[in-house]
Parts: structure tokens; sequence; C-alpha cells
């Protein structure tokens, strides 16, 4: 069953079509990459589907249910959460601080206090530095840090941009290990990233975007071995 659904969705910016007609699913259970050269679409797409940006035309349903005109804010109270490209952490608040943030739609308190304790279990250093501002951690600890605000707001799919840009190697697969200990537990994943080797690596399926428009979609494995994916994307 697709957790997530996009029909035909055009965007535009003034007189300018960044997104071009596309469609596209995403299974309950999935991690499915979007992959593409950078100004491809990909961070519209995902801002479309979370409601930052308003599509021209076509249908976005999440569970079933038409949401292509909803809020972001109620969007994140259904259980869509997005990791930004960047972080965008809040730089002068401390982490504890910002992973509350990330429960502000619930009322929960019990239940919030437990996702606290889970994101400290999943991420140790949070917890080590959870008095610590957020703008003086590291940037895979804000990659972190954004992973885990995300995750406060207890969502079945989530949406993340480039959670690998700008880190050492070493942060790199620590990332995309969480991401897939995070998929491990239940939940969606969406992700844009433009290291698409590492994407396809954890990808059940993917779609490669080229100026708005998908041109391949399938198998993770499949595309990993397609020879214009490798020739585009894969080269060292």
């Amino acid at each position: 069953m697709a957790i997530l659904e996009v029909k035909d969705l055009e965007v535009f910016y003034g007189v300018i079509q960044a997104i071009k007609g596309i469609s596209f699913d995403v299974g309950q259970g999935e991690i499915i990459a979007l992959i593409g050269a950078n100004g491809a679409g990909k961070t519209t797409t995902l801002h479309t589907v979370t409601g930052l940006i308003r599509a021209k035309s076509g249908a976005i349903f999440y569970e079933g249910k038409d949401v292509t005109r909803i809020p972001g804010e109620k969007l994140v109270q259904m259980g869509i959460a997005h990791v930004p490209e960047g972080r965008r952490v809040f730089a002068s608040m401390t982490v504890l601080q910002n992973l509350k943030m990330g429960a502000y739609t619930r009322k929960d308190k019990g239940e919030i206090a437990e996702n606290l304790n889970m994101i400290y279990r999943r991420f140790p250093r949070l917890e080590e530095r959870k008095n610590q501002l957020a703008g003086t951690l590291s940037g895979g600890e804000q990659q972190m840090l954004a992973m885990g605000r995300a995750l406060m707001s207890h969502p079945k799919l989530i949406v993340m941009d480039e959670p690998s840009m700008g880190l050492s190697p070493i942060y790199v697969n620590e990332i995309f290990d969480i991401i897939q200990k995070i998929n491990g537990d239940g939940t969606t994943v969406l992700l844009v990233e433009q290291n698409a080797k590492k994407a396809l690596s954890i990808a059940n399926r993917a779609y490669v975007l080229e100026t708005g428009k998908i041109v391949l979609s399938g198998d993770a494995s499949e595309l990993m071995n397609n020879d214009s994916v490798k020739k585009a994307y894969l080269s060292e």
C-alpha cells in the first residue's frame, strides 16, 4: 500500500516551471530515493509534498487522502516530518530545546518524554550535548539533531533533503546507517540525496529527476547497474 502518491505534479516559480507533471509513489515501509543533478527539482518536490510550496496542478495523496492544499503544519500533525537541506537547526537554542520544538504539535506529554528517551538512545551524542547550543555542534551532530527533531513529531513518513551534504565520510556512513535503522523501526523514508551511490545502496526503489521530469525509475539495485545512471551519477 502506498503511504504517499504524487500524481501529475506541476510547480512553478513565477513563470518558470520547476516540476513538469511528475508522478511517483512511496510504499508503506519503503526507503525511496530521488536522485538527480543540482537544479533537477528534487528539493522543490519535497517542499511541495510537505506543504511549503503550493502546486500549480496535480495532486498529492497521503494515506489515501488528498493533501495537496493542506498546509505544512497540519501535515506534521498527520504524520509527515521534514528534515530540511542544510539542517536548519535553531542555532541559539540548546539541543534539548530543538528536540522539544519537534514535538510542538503534540499534546501527549508522557509519550513525548518516552520519545525523547528513544531519540537519546538512537543519538547518544545528543544526550551528551543536550544543554549545548545547537550552533556549536559539528555538521554531523547538527544533522543528527535535525533528524532527531523530525522524529520527535512521531512521523509515519519522514522526508530527508540531502542529509549527507557537507559531512565527512565517517559521518556520511553513520547518517546512512541511522536512516536504515529509522526505517527498520517502521518509519517510511523519502530521501533526496546528491550522493546517489549511497542513496541507491539503502533504497528499495528510486526515481531519477532531470529538469523537472522523472526520466527513470525502478528498483534501486537495477538503477545502480544502469549504464546511464552510472555515467551521470555514480562515476568517481
